[in-house]
């Protein structure tokens, strides 16, 4: 992310019904107290988030991990401070850009690289401000950031984060990367914006020069873990595809998958990316709630079949600093829900720099800024505390048809600049993902690249495709997509083949391969004559073309029902129950999250009715009901799907862990981030005689119901909250 503070942050540790035994209460050392709440499922890493400094009251969000940044020598100081206070320790450093002068002007091998830094065709270095370039990476790059990670391997980090791999398409005009063309073609280097093969060409090498750096770093920890017999993980956080994409940026993506010691990305997806206008039905507007869903769902089918793990980022405010809270909460709820709707992912980084989130004032711009309001506060710990508790059994969806996906390849970043850049708005990729989505199927951006991967297509009934601002890799794509249509999927292609990228050099039309579009391939691999506008059978599957461009389609308002009626004719030949809905809602276990639709031509009101807590309301006060009105936003506790007897804690706006439960006390152990209003959702049979914490009275509680509610301000130590009856 954005920033040139370093850090992320983190979710709280608890889980619903989990009640833990005793462990020696006492207040004495701090060894003591922070042992107070140690939960063993905190090895599990659930939960994370990053910070450029120290242990603080501002940045103490109690999660698992705490990812300290950056690798300059005051990182072991910084790290030791987070380990003091109980959290796992994992270590962040940018990979395109950092403060490494050392590098630049020769302190590092004795060679200047200033000319491996981005440059523009005007000769302007592409900054982060001053001289921390974006860099073109040579060879010796990826064994500078090895020298930086070993001091966080010294340091004991348990696994290594490489933050954004990123070259801007605007680049490309470096003496650096003059000489890796050179090397890497064999033939003199093109101005990137001379022609759309020296583009695309441009655009691979970019691809190329970051995988090679994270491989040497990656070797490099993979070798320290053979000779100390350690297990250090290697991590890569990255935004999703469809922002790189859309923000004319060029990154590995998918390929990070193939590389030999990668276990996995942080899907840094947040407010500031899923509010980059686009276009549906003809308008062109924010949509947060609705591009944050398809770039989790991207990041999700990264990892998809691979058995490597992703981390979803929320971040509570965002980079631009001039926006209101009100604006920062709710399309915080937006992408938070967002985030959950992807039942496959239970592992998040909660907020980025929690330090700027609960210390910062706004809008900066503003005479007026202010701090963080209480009740915002409180409703952030209450979820990052639930984010510990996703991974659940009993997952269902009650929304549009599912089975649908939106195939999408890396190379949607080659084809972003001059001279004959695709749509300026991604409305390639929009045009099809946001119809179906807008009549609330749960629809899956599937990764192109991963088609190969065993059983990655299953669950998958009906894809849709286009060649239009994106290329297939490799002609081993086309033999999976064909063999998936034989054995029953439908495949609908919206091309008009008008791309002027089909001409490249490229696999299709090299060697003993003449096509004039990579489409062309793909219908002879299906072994099939397909016409325009027809559909046709291909073993058990069909397959359609639809010759538009979805970029045109959608810039237009009859565009989206277009999409719409190709779809309604895939579900029928996939055996699919076709359903529209203006809603989505998904159960995980007993946690509902639920988001209604803006755009979405059905008007009826969905109710759901039962006993619920909503999480985004800081007083975590029961509904009997909840309207899924557009725009509407819900992350619930079912209180009817929890145990109907027993002591435990159904949400806290801290981190809250039961140490000990008897007839006569339940004892807690509470820590939260410093002068923030705290609150505790005990269910109980029992109403308390008195309730104290660190032996001080707690006056402001309630109990009804056979639920008890307590307040209390919090502070970024353990405390004992005491329940007696």
């Amino acid at each position: 992310m954005r920033q040139m503070i370093p850090g992320k942050s983190a979710s709280l540790v608890y889980s619903i019904c989990t009640l833990l035994p005793l462990v020696g209460i006492g207040i004495g050392t701090s060894a003591q107290t922070t042992n107070l709440l140690h939960n063993p499922n905190q090895i599990l890493e659930r939960t994370c988030f990053q910070s450029g400094q120290g242990f603080s009251g501002k940045g103490d969000l109690g999660s698992d991990v705490a990812i300290v940044y950056g690798i300059d020598p005051g990182l072991p100081e910084r790290i030791a401070t987070w380990r003091q206070h109980g959290y796992r320790i994992h270590v962040m450093t940018g990979v395109s850009w950092g403060h490494y002068q050392d590098f630049l002007y020769a302190k590092f091998d004795g060679t200047n690289h200033v000319d491996e830094a981005q440059t523009d065709k005007n000769g302007n270095k592409i900054s982060h401000g001053g001289d921390v370039y974006y860099m073109c990476p040579g060879e010796n790059y990826g064994h500078f950031l090895s020298v930086g990670v070993q001091r966080a391997l010294d340091a004991g980090a348990e696994a290594i984060h490489l933050e954004e791999p990123e070259f801007w398409v605007n680049g490309g005009y470096s003496e650096g990367f003059k000489r890796e063309w050179k090397k890497y073609y064999n033939e003199d280097w093109q101005a990137p914006d001379s022609s759309v093969d020296a583009q695309w060409r441009a655009s691979k090498l970019k691809y190329f020069l970051y995988r090679r750096a994270l491989q040497q770093v990656f070797n490099h920890v993979q070798a320290y873990n053979k000779k100390n017999s350690r297990q250090v993980r290697c991590y890569v956080p990255t935004h999703s595809l469809v922002n790189y994409a859309q923000w004319k940026i060029v990154s590995p993506e998918s390929s990070l998958a193939q590389l030999d010691g990668c276990d996995g990305y942080i899907a840094q997806v947040w407010t500031g990316t899923s509010r980059t206008p686009n276009f549906y039905k003809g308008r062109l507007k924010e949509r947060t709630f609705e591009t944050a869903f398809l770039e989790y769902g991207a990041m999700q089918n990264l990892v998809r079949s691979t058995g490597r793990r992703v981390w979803y980022l929320n971040d509570p405010i965002e980079d631009n600093a001039n926006h209101t809270w009100t604006d920062y909460k709710q399309n915080w709820e937006s992408t938070l829900v967002a985030s959950l709707l992807q039942p496959e992912v239970s592992h998040y980084e909660v907020a980025p720099w929690p330090e700027r989130v609960f210390g910062g004032r706004y809008p900066r711009s503003s005479p007026e800024r202010k701090g963080i309001p209480p009740d915002y506060a409180t409703e952030l710990q209450t979820v990052m505390n639930a984010l510990n508790d996703m991974k659940q059994e009993g997952v269902s969806w009650d929304a549009g048809s599912e089975g649908f996906g939106v195939l999408i390849s890396d190379s949607l970043m080659f084809e972003r600049g001059a001279p004959n850049g695709s749509d300026e708005h991604l409305s390639h990729f929009f045009g099809i993902a946001l119809p179906l989505f807008m009549h609330g199927l749960p629809i899956a951006p599937v990764q192109l690249e991963n088609v190969t991967i065993p059983k990655y297509l299953d669950g998958l009934k009906i894809l849709f495709l286009s060649y239009q601002g994106m290329k297939p890799l490799s002609p081993a794509v086309h033999d999976a997509l064909a063999k998936w249509v034989n054995a029953g999927g439908v495949l609908v292609v919206v091309d008009d083949d008008s791309d002027p990228y089909n001409k490249v050099r490229e696999w299709w039309n090299e060697g003993t391969f003449q096509y004039a579009t990579p489409r062309e391939h793909l219908f002879e691999t299906l072994e099939g004559k397909i016409e325009r506008n027809k559909w046709h059978s291909a073993g058990k599957g069909s397959i359609f073309w639809m010759a538009e461009n979805p970029a045109t389609l959608a810039k237009r308002a009859d565009g989206a029902e277009q999409i719409i009626e190709k779809a309604k004719v895939a579900a029928g030949l996939a055996h699919v129950d076709w359903r529209e809905k203006n809603y989505l809602l998904l159960r995980r276990g007993p946690y509902l999250v639920a988001a209604g639709l803006d755009e979405s031509a059905i008007k009826d009101t969905r109710r759901v009715e039962g006993r619920f807590i909503n999480l985004f309301d800081p007083e975590l006060l029961v509904r009997k009901e909840v309207e899924l009105k557009p725009s509407s936003r819900f992350f619930l506790v079912d209180l009817e799907r929890l145990p109907k007897s027993g002591d435990y804690i159904v949400a806290s706006g801290c981190k809250s862990l039961v140490r000990e439960q008897s007839a006569e006390r339940i004892t807690i152990a509470t820590e939260g981030v410093e002068q923030t209003p705290g609150i505790a959702l005990l269910r109980t049979d029992r109403k308390p005689k008195s309730i104290t914490i660190d032996g001080e009275a707690v006056r402001d509680w309630k109990y009804e119901d056979h639920l008890l509610w307590v307040k209390f301000q919090n502070e970024a130590r353990p405390r004992i909250l005491e329940i007696n009856f």
